[in-house]
């Protein structure tokens, strides 16, 4: 989700604008978040993604199920299967 852009002069003493104006003037300036969380930890995302590999990994290597069975009941395609498989 895209956040609305603030006008600088709104939360910014003149000061610093006029530093930054040294610097970049006129132009979209991104300031990024302090201590950003990584991609999925918030809304445990990125652990359920870790379970399914892990669950894959399992099933072809321990229970022999082929590629082509772990696509159609994962719901991915052949070669997701496989960089799964083979990345790590």
């Amino acid at each position: 989700m895209m956040k609305k852009y603030v006008n600088a002069k709104q939360i910014l003493p003149q000061h610093l604008i006029e530093e930054i104006q040294k610097y970049v003037e006129g132009a979209h300036l991104y300031i990024p978040q302090k201590g950003r969380k990584s991609w999925g930890s918030a809304n445990g995302s990125r652990e359920q993604l870790e379970k399914r590999n892990m669950e894959i990994q399992f099933l072809f290597r321990q229970q022999g199920v082929s590629i082509i069975e772990l696509a159609a009941r994962f719901g991915l395609s052949e070669e997701r299967i496989r960089s799964i498989l083979y990345d790590k």
